[in-house]
């Protein structure tokens, strides 16, 4: 069976021209975290990293938010992944909610967060685990932990300072305020900025560039920009070095150099 045409309970999953598309799918609860969720996203990412066919995923929603953090009635009555006393919870965090980062990062294909409505909480800390955030008018921004007395036990802070610097992540974690899409534009949180009417369509048309490229250069690109975070230069060029020895002998390079040459479009293979 085509993993990707499974019927899952919290998710939206489909793949059509090296493009998979990733909605989180629980509109009734702004499709709150829940350990379903969390199970079936994992498993997603797992399934797509192995297969060739995926060049680039999309990360959208379902309804009138993007994401609305934790399930606050979980909270509330300390159940699901809230469950316990600290040493349970703590081990709930490491082997629940800290598996998307883990997933996410591990993914070694570009994702493309499509932004509608809210990312709350961890909600907004996923998007930052993305590697490129479009966003719809409609879209707002917070990091209100403290403001329920918790911390980003997601392990957003680590995605949320590389995204924006020390000084812009602590005070938007520490203010908790919620802020518009012109805002997180401005700032530098967002690569694109459209009309909602707009969303679906930009997501997609900076997906199908992506696709068009040549996978192993653009996965191994992906692995070197992130490599850059804790890498010494001497470090770095040690592995582009290798990098471009694996591609430089792939058939994906002799197809562009012919593509260029005979002034048309290459057709990639991944290989």
């Amino acid at each position: 069976m085509n993993p990707f045409e499974i019927k899952y309970n919290m998710l939206n999953v489909s793949l059509k021209s090296y493009i998979l598309t990733i909605e989180l799918n629980n509109p009734d609860q702004h499709n709150a975290i829940t350990d379903e969720l969390i199970d079936e996203l994992c498993s997603v990412l797992d399934i797509a990293n192995r297969t060739i066919d995926v060049r680039v995923a999309i990360l959208g929603a379902v309804g009138k938010s993007f994401c609305a953090g934790g399930d606050i009635k979980g909270m509330k009555n300390q159940t699901g992944m809230f469950a316990g006393e600290n040493e349970e919870l703590r081990q709930r965090y490491l082997h629940g909610i800290q598996q998307i980062p883990r997933a996410i990062e591990n993914f070694r294909k570009p994702i493309i967060a499509r932004l509608n409505g809210a990312a709350i909480g961890a909600g907004a800390d996923i998007t930052c685990m993305c590697d490129i955030r479009i966003a719809g008018a409609s879209f707002k921004f917070g990091e209100t932990f403290c403001k329920l007395g918790l911390v980003p036990g997601d392990g957003g802070a680590f995605f949320l300072t590389r995204v924006l610097g020390h000084a812009k992540a602590m005070e938007l974690y520490i203010t908790c305020e919620i802020i518009n899409a012109e805002e997180a534009n401005r700032i530098g949180l967002l690569n694109h900025l459209v009309a909602d009417s707009e969303l679906n369509a930009k997501a997609l048309e900076v997906a199908t560039q992506i696709a068009k490229n040549a996978p192993i250069a653009v996965s191994m690109t992906k692995q070197a920009v992130k490599a850059t975070r804790s890498q010494e230069l001497n470090n770095h060029l040690e592995m582009m070095a290798t990098y471009q020895a694996i591609s430089q002998r792939t058939s994906d390079h002799v197809e562009g150099l012919d593509a260029l040459i005979e002034k048309r479009e290459p057709d990639f293979k991944g290989v």
